[in-house]
């Protein structure tokens, strides 16, 4: 019987998987994008997970976030996010934070003990805070831009963030991060236009139209995130994935 990672290490080499196993990536939101960015790095070989997040699984979440299930409603995301985690590799040590992640509590947080961290939230000033602190700690931070309302995972592009365009969340935190001085981030974000949509549904806690989603831009989104984290871990072997 082979080992889970047996097809990594023939494409890389055993070096690979010892330098990943020690590695600690903190995913902020594990929803829609940030849910296929940890099985995506569950899968390469990541054993350290610190997983934020304070929502449980929704009946709307089954369209589009791998950890939704019938059977999983009503259940905290981290928690299974966790057990998923674990199911494919259970020597990975998994930490986990039911809570949001907001300005407020960002001191609960010890950047400089992670290797990358990924922001998968939805809020402007939460991805500013967490994009701040992982750059005051010196540490590799990538952002997931708007996927609501877009249906082509073919045009999603990784770039920095000066580069975007099109994308109203991208211009939001273009303007917030250039006002605080914040330079070189490291996102993926959809050339695409945002559709418009007929039927609008708003939150009842924020008030807030609720955009529209289907799996494929914010799992592909969250998996090319993985891939980056991945390649720029390993970059020292001379690997370009």
């Amino acid at each position: 019987m082979g080992h889970q990672f047996d097809r990594i290490a023939i494409l890389f080499g055993d070096d690979y998987l010892n330098k990943l196993k020690n590695k600690k990536v903190a995913i902020f939101g594990v929803g829609g994008v940030g849910g296929y960015v940890c099985e995506g790095l569950a899968r390469s070989g990541i054993s350290n997970f610190v997983l934020v997040d304070a929502d449980d699984v929704d009946e709307t979440n089954l369209n589009r976030q791998i950890i939704s299930t019938i059977d999983n409603i009503g259940l905290d995301k981290v928690d299974v996010m966790k057990q998923r985690i674990l199911s494919i590799n259970p020597e990975a040590n998994v930490e986990i934070h039911k809570c949001f992640y907001l300005p407020e509590n960002s001191n609960d947080f010890d950047f400089s003990s992670y290797d990358y961290v990924v922001d998968a939230v939805d809020t402007v000033s939460a991805k500013i805070s967490i994009i701040t602190k992982a750059k005051e700690a010196s540490k590799p931070v990538i952002s997931a831009m708007g996927a609501g309302n877009k249906l082509d995972p073919t045009k999603l592009i990784v770039c920095d963030i000066s580069k975007t365009d099109t994308d109203p969340l991208s211009r939001t935190m273009r303007y917030e991060l250039r006002k605080r001085g914040v330079k070189g981030v490291k996102v993926v974000y959809s050339k695409e236009l945002p559709i418009e949509v007929e039927k609008k549904i708003t939150s009842e806690e924020s008030g807030k139209v609720i955009p529209g989603s289907m799996m494929f831009v914010p799992a592909t989104m969250g998996i090319i995130m993985a891939k980056e984290i991945i390649n720029d871990l390993i970059k020292e072997k001379g690997v370009d994935l």
